[in-house]
């Protein structure tokens, strides 16, 4: 993988759209008056869905990004990464 490329997300696409499937199921449940623990049932899924895919990204992108600044010698483009890694982890606190 030549630097600063992006990697394929193909298998975290597939998810998404399985969720946004999920989704719009929710929103039909809601407009058919369903059962309130039926829908929070439901968004539970989505919730455990997105953190799967956030999950796969970030591994992904410490394999591929964050490798990739580090092994290129660049001592800038990696410092940028682990505050970028950092900021995130602050983020979900």
């Amino acid at each position: 993988m030549e630097f600063n490329m992006h990697p394929s997300h193909e298998d975290q696409l597939l998810r998404l759209k399985k969720v946004e499937g999920q989704v719009r199921g929710i929103q039909t449940m809601i407009e058919e008056r369903r059962y309130c623990m039926d829908l929070l049932s439901q968004i539970r899924a989505v919730t455990g869905a997105l953190r799967k895919i956030e999950s796969g990204i970030l591994e992904s992108h410490l394999q591929h990004c964050v490798n990739d600044a580090i092994t290129s010698k660049n001592k800038k483009n990696a410092e940028l990464k682990i505050k970028e890694i950092t900021q995130l982890f602050e983020k979900m606190r």
